[in-house]
């Protein structure tokens, strides 16, 4: 078998790091990361339409995991319905137990909760366990609420953080351990309708949202929130979709009806390709800025999907 020098005529340059300015097709060993890289020249984002869904909802629940398994549940005007995505068609699922909207949510396609959420107001403390076939209530929360925010990474583990009180935007976070939920130290700002299902019940982020905080993000370390460098530009965003980790996360959508989407890289953010549809109350999953899905939305609602993908830019090619 022919080796890389022989077929291109170069050798592989070992470097401690990437290059400072790789020409498009280039290869080079990273020796900090032990990895080959490849640059494949301008890096390209774009948000693609997808599969519509079944029904039009907006201020649905949603789980974190990968765009091709995911499950949307509840939705305004208010619903008990659920839909799983296995990255081809949506499909009825089994329907949550109390029709709500707003609610905040965690976990996966087979395992995931959904807690609080109105219909009608004021905000409930309901909390429903899905186990990838049933909804089963469990353990209410500590502080009813709606337009909460939420991340975890299935049923037994989960964060609810803010939210509208009724009356007032509180502050307090409570944990789920698959059994009950415990106070936490609380958010600096209270609020609703951040962006949030970005991270785990040990590390997430919550972003803008309402009242207006000039774009304030906070990050959740498993013991406290800490103020984080502010959404793009200070943009004044809420009911937003969130998707991916602390250190790579995606932001699009939002109210006023929005089209902008931002990525996270753990410090800063940047403008990526904006959504098709401007939309607000959007569900969502991903695991990084480079991977996300949203769905649903409005107003008016809508049942339209589309999937955020990047081709291009520097990319590994195997790891040691």
């Amino acid at each position: 078998m022919a080796d890389y020098a022989s077929e291109k005529g170069v050798k592989v340059q070992t470097v401690a790091g990437d290059p400072p300015a790789p020409f498009e097709g280039q290869v080079w060993y990273n020796s900090s990361t032990g990895s080959h890289r490849v640059n494949k020249g301008a890096l390209v984002s774009a948000w693609a339409t997808g599969v519509n869904m079944n029904e039009s909802k907006w201020g649905r629940g949603s789980s974190v995991d990968s765009v091709s398994a995911a499950i949307a549940f509840s939705g305004a005007p208010g619903t008990t319905a659920a839909e799983s995505y296995n990255g081809t068609a949506w499909s009825v699922d089994t329907p949550i137990n109390t029709n709500r909207y707003w609610g905040g949510s965690a976990g996966t396609q087979t395992s995931a909760l959904l807690f609080g959420g109105v219909d009608p107001p004021p905000g409930a403390a309901i909390t429903e366990s899905w186990n990838g076939t049933s909804w089963t209530e469990v353990s209410d929360l500590n502080t009813s609420r709606f337009s909460t925010n939420g991340t975890g990474t299935d049923n037994t583990s989960a964060l609810c953080f803010a939210g509208n009180m009724r009356p007032g935007f509180g502050t307090q976070t409570e944990l789920w351990n698959g059994t009950n939920w415990t106070e936490v130290n609380d958010v600096n700002f209270g609020r609703e309708y951040a962006a949030s299902r970005i991270g785990t019940a040990t590390s997430a982020l919550m972003v803008a949202g309402y009242p207006p905080y000039s774009g304030n993000v906070e990050s959740w370390n498993g013991t406290n929130w800490t103020e984080v460098n502010d959404f793009a530009g200070g943009e004044y965003k809420k009911e937003a979709m969130g998707a991916g980790t602390t250190s790579s996360a995606i932001v699009a959508g939002g109210t006023p009806t929005s089209d902008s989407s931002y990525a996270w890289n753990g410090t800063n953010w940047s403008a990526t390709s904006p959504i098709n549809t401007g939309r607000s109350h959007i569900a969502a999953s991903g695991t990084s800025s480079t991977e996300a899905y949203i769905y649903g939305g409005g107003p008016p609602e809508t049942n339209t999907t589309e999937e955020f993908s990047e081709t291009g830019g520097t990319q590994n090619i195997s790891s040691s």
